[in-house]
């Protein structure tokens, strides 16, 4: 375990002397003097969440734009080892065993390790889980140095409000904590103009909000980051939810003609204690314990609306064991077609982030792969002081 703790050790120094693009280099290379692995390489799990990339090699960045390996990730071990958070092992024949480890940070998928081993113990598993662990914390630190990561997760051509509305969200989809798990989604990645989602972590405070901008365009792009940069300016100056929604409504009434929905919600991480302000937004979801329900919330005005307005905070209290559901429109417009809160309910058993894939995905489906509008989900699972019910597996085996 020593010699396990020096290899990782090595490792995160050796990452930090090297260029920010040579992070998979650096692990391989550790991996190869270590336990003579060979055929390493790093996938991505693209945008939209269907295909795995394989990062090209340092050095190679210009030759390798628009020709990158992809392979569709369904059904593919690479799939499975992302939705299972297990580190896979089969038999390599001559190049002998191949391992297959999940990249995770804090329970973001960022995508999977593949290599090969002589051979495979308990140790050599262990080590390969936490060298594919720390890439994750590698790349997460190195992203903000350089476009290659940005670039590998592209499978098609981004629109220009697409470009705005990635740069709004949080880098990174799905967050585990101990007190609760959330994860979030929005489709179609390539084409989106309008839909946000946020979350902040404080000490003792988690903050989430989704809007929705009035229309689908670089226009409502822009809307969205009028919202989200409002929100987000008011809350990192410690205001509360009330002095966050009255900060939208202010900075689209002066510098935008449209509106936003939205929906912002500030829960206390030691009491599960929450509050909320619905600014003309579909209502929230709730599963607890086998009941899936509509939470009737009162509707203020939207963001942005050219008459008075006034904003309501409202209680919304969770308990152990409760998941609660953020939707936009774009979600909620094919109850027809889709059943949500029998999705919610059937998927109850499921980690957040397979629970956006399920939601969005049959919407998604519903609309056979052409959305007129976007479509975006918050996931929260809450725990409580209990303590997290969902981990992140990655070291496991």
């Amino acid at each position: 375990m020593v010699g396990a703790s020096r290899g990782l050790d090595e490792m995160l120094r050796a990452a930090e002397d090297a260029a920010p693009v040579e992070s998979v280099d650096v692990v391989a290379r550790n991996l190869r003097e270590r336990f003579s692995a060979c055929a390493v390489s790093f996938w991505f799990v693209d945008l939209s969440g269907q295909e795995a990339v394989r990062l090209p090699r340092a050095g190679a960045v210009g030759e390798a734009r628009g020709e990158a390996e992809r392979i569709p990730l369904s059904g593919s071990v690479y799939d499975r080892v992302l939705r299972s958070q297990r580190l896979h092992q089969e038999d390599g024949g001559e190049a002998g065993c191949r391992m297959v480890a999940p990249v995770t940070n804090r329970g973001d998928c960022i995508g999977v390790l593949d290599l090969s081993v002589p051979y495979a113990d308990d140790a050599v598993r262990e080590a390969v889980a936490q060298a594919a662990h720390a890439l994750a914390y590698i790349v997460v630190t190195d992203r903000r140095f350089t476009d290659l990561y940005h670039w590998g997760r592209r499978t098609t051509a981004v629109s220009l409000a697409a470009e705005i509305q990635h740069q709004l969200l949080p880098s990174a989809s799905c967050c585990e904590a101990a007190q609760c798990t959330l994860a979030c989604g929005l489709v179609p990645a390539e084409d989106i103009g309008g839909d946000t989602y946020d979350y902040a972590l404080d000490q003792g405070t988690l903050h989430l909000s989704i809007t929705d901008a009035m229309g689908h365009d670089t226009a409502s792009a822009l809307l969205a980051t009028l919202a989200v940069n409002a929100l987000r300016g008011a809350r990192r100056a410690g205001r509360g939810v009330l002095d966050q929604a009255y900060a939208a409504h202010e900075a689209l009434t002066e510098h935008a003609h449209g509106m936003t929905t939205g929906q912002l919600l500030r829960v206390t991480l030691e009491t599960g204690a929450g509050e909320l302000v619905n600014a003309g937004h579909p209502w929230p979801l709730r599963l607890r314990g086998t009941r899936t329900e509509e939470l009737a919330v009162k509707v203020n005005l939207p963001f942005g609306v050219s008459v008075p307005v006034t904003y309501e905070v409202q209680r919304l209290d969770l308990e152990p064991g409760d998941r609660l559901v953020l939707l936009t429109d774009g979600m909620t417009e094919h109850a027809d077609a889709v059943d949500l809160p029998a999705l919610v309910r059937d998927t109850r058993d499921e980690h957040p982030r397979e629970v956006v894939r399920a939601l969005t995905g049959a919407v998604h489906d519903a609309y056979r792969g052409s959305l007129p509008d976007d479509a975006t989900t918050i996931v929260l699972d809450w725990h409580g002081r209990s303590g997290r019910r969902h981990s992140d597996a990655g070291a496991g085996v």
